[in-house]
This record gives C-alpha cells, structure tokens and sequence, in this order.
C-alpha cells in the first residue's frame, strides 16, 4: 500500500496529525487480522513536494532528498501509532540510517511479512528524480505482492482534474496503458510502466473515508482499479 504523504497532514496540510495517523493504524491493524501482509511505501509530500515547491536556490536532487527524509518521519510516525496498538512493525529506509530504521534488504523484507509484521518502506527508492509511486511499484514487485493499493486524498481515477473541472469524469476500471496514453496524473509514468510489466493491478482510493482500507481488501468496488 502506498500512504499518500499529504494525507498524514490531515486539514492542517503540513506537517503530521497525530489523529489521522492513529486513525490509518487502527484500521491497518484491523486489516491485519483478516491475514493480510502488508507492505506500506509512505510518501512525503506533507513536508516537501520537489515538483510543485518554490525550492528557489536548492536544485532539484536535494530536494529530493528532503523529501525522501520526509517519507522517514511519516513511517517512523506510522511506526509509533502501530506499535501502541501492538501490531509488530520495521521500518525500512532505502537510505541508511542504523539508529532509527532498517536498511532496505528485500530478503529481510520478506521474511518480516512472512512472520506477521508490518513492513514500512520509507525513503523512496534512495535516488532522486523517482516518485515515492515508483518506490512503492518497485517495492510491490521485490515482495511478490498481490496488489498495490494507492491509499490518496481523491476518491479514484478522473479523465480530468475534479478540483478544476466539475464535469471530470469517474474512472472505475481501465488500464495500464490507459493511463499512459491519455497522460492521467494518477501516478508517474515509471510506476505505471513497472506496475505494467509486473502485472501488479493498482486500485486507487480515498484514504480520508474510515473503512476504505478494509473495504478495499473485501473486494467492495470502490475507487478505481488499474489493471
């Protein structure tokens, strides 16, 4: 599951809300017990957007960075609230950082979900110009998952920009290169091509509506599915 960084800001649109965060934890830890291995790609857009900020003198790569260090304070946060609820968790950094996170080994990965525990994947891929999307596309296919669940601020897939166009259409199934051809902004282009090639569907849905996680995983028709 990909963690939309905004949404871990809740209505203050920066930073962390701690309401939100135990919110997604409850229900993540709810989903648990319906034996599902979850894997969540957290994103850090609640401190840095690299593609929309006015950086003014810092370039582009770190930026990126800063961004990256972003998705680690939103996992370790994660990490917090689950464990409080007592749901067993590591956090993995594709930037190494010993004193708080795991290194990203994909073997220790596996084996962690294989035990029960909740495995978050923070720091992007570890290099700039990819999307916390690719990261989470890359991290579905390493782990062998089933799905990728893109947990975001929008109730699915549009054929246009809802907050512009009143008229923008919902899309509830289409495909891959549905995506790519009509240029739909849902994700970047390098996560759907991996997403693609690994035949992994992506189901898109609102985070912000109690329930949709679980909701999603029953195989309730909500959001959008790309496949």
């Amino acid at each position: 599951m990909k963690l939309s960084g905004e949404a871990f800001a809740g209505e203050h649109g920066f930073g962390i809300d701690p309401e939100v965060v135990h919110r997604v934890a409850s229900e993540i830890k709810e989903c648990t017990g319906l034996g599902v291995e979850f894997g969540i790609v957290v994103g850090g857009g609640n401190f840095l957007r690299a593609r929309s900020h006015p950086l003014h003198d810092i370039e582009r790569t770190t930026a990126d960075y800063m961004g990256m260090l972003g998705s680690v304070l939103n996992g370790l946060a994660l990490q917090a609230s689950l464990e409080a609820l007592g749901v067993q968790t590591r956090v993995q950094s594709a930037i190494e950082m010993h004193e708080v996170a795991e290194p990203y080994i994909r073997r220790r990965a596996v084996r962690h979900l294989e035990k029960g525990r909740v495995v978050i994947f923070a720091g992007g891929t570890g290099n700039p110009y990819f999307t916390t999307d690719t990261a989470a596309a890359l991290r579905a296919a390493e782990i062998g998952a089933e799905a990728l669940l893109k947990a975001t601020m929008v109730d699915g897939v549009y054929d246009r920009d809802p907050k512009l166009d009143v008229k923008a259409k919902k899309l509830a199934r289409l495909t891959y290169r549905d995506v790519l051809g009509r240029g739909l902004e849902v994700m970047d282009a390098t996560a759907v091509s991996l997403s693609m090639d690994t035949k992994i569907p992506v189901i898109v849905f609102d985070l912000l509506t109690p329930g949709n996680i679980k909701r999603v995983l029953l195989g309730e028709a909500i959001g959008s599915t790309i496949s």
